[in-house]
């Protein structure tokens, strides 16, 4: 079977040009190559982007799942959030400790409750007695990401580094889907909530265009984050494309700085950002995959 399909991934836009990416680069390839595989042999959008974001998580080069440093307390707190365009059913969970992936627990969420967002101990217990796996030895689990050194955990200003994992899929069926992680601000203040995990803001699908967001969530949010993009479409008219530069020309009147990867119904792609760079690739039927950062 060979299906009509599209798939854009992140890793997140915290990106310093001084820095080694070589590792990411090639890890994003394999992996695109691997989604593009899946989606050409007639996998969902919304299992597309849960399977990528899980795989993002599990290794470790990016501020997410094993990825993720510790708060000001010195603990690990994820959030993640998941969406099917189709059905408009969304999951989320937020300041989540020592599940193995996240994302998994927000699809959980998703496919077996009528909420949208669980957070802390109750979003940890919820995941494990629907059999997520936990994180045995924090310690031993977590490590720091590719381009952030030690030094970075002790800057005055934890929001200089950042970052966040998400994926965005158009399936053979005409299906769309978003999922996002992140593992949050380095050395953030514990149980703050960005806005990866707020559906809407960090995380949106519906039947003309998923987007996963990236940088500084507290601007995002001000800025009215990823339902933005949609509204600037719908009630103003304009394209993917403008509605994108759009909505981070107000995350940066706000302060912040990050990316967002979006993908339409026809599987037209936009990865656009205003930091020094973004980790991304894209894959869609019958192209060459794209892979970039800077």
């Amino acid at each position: 079977m060979t299906a009509n399909y599209a798939i854009a991934l992140h890793g997140g836009a915290g990106v310093d040009p001084a820095r080694d990416y070589r590792e990411v680069e090639e890890h994003l390839a394999e992996l695109i190559a691997r989604c593009a595989d899946k989606m050409g042999t007639g996998l969902s959008a919304i299992d597309a982007v849960e399977w990528a974001v899980a795989e993002l998580e599990a290794s470790g080069l990016y501020v997410a799942g094993r990825g993720s440093a510790p708060n000001d307390r010195g603990f690990v707190e994820c959030d993640a959030a998941i969406m099917d365009g189709a059905s408009g059913k969304a999951g989320g969970v937020c300041a989540l400790q020592d599940i193995a992936s996240p994302v998994r627990a927000a699809r959980l969420v998703l496919d077996q409750t009528p909420f949208l967002l669980l957070a802390g101990e109750g979003a940890r217990q919820f995941a494990l007695n629907n059999g997520c796996a936990s994180v045995g030895d924090p310690a031993a689990h977590y490590r720091l990401p590719v381009g952030v050194e030690a030094d970075d955990l002790s800057q005055l200003d934890p929001g200089l580094v950042h970052g966040t994992i998400g994926a965005v899929a158009l399936d053979g069926n005409g299906r769309l889907a978003a999922a996002t992680s992140t593992g949050g601000l380095l050395g953030k203040q514990a149980g703050r909530v960005g806005d990866t995990p707020i559906t809407g803001i960090g995380n949106w699908a519906d039947s003309r265009v998923a987007i996963s967001c990236t940088g500084i969530g507290e601007s995002f949010i001000q800025a009215g984050g990823a339902r933005d993009v949609t509204a600037r479409m719908a009630y103003g008219g304009e394209m993917l494309e403008q509605a994108a530069a759009g909505m981070l020309n107000a995350v940066a009147a706000k302060g912040g700085d990050g990316g967002l990867i979006c993908l339409d119904q026809t599987g037209r792609c936009v990865m656009r950002y205003n930091s020094p760079g973004m980790k991304r690739a894209f894959a869609r039927s019958g192209e060459a995959a794209i892979v970039a950062i800077l």
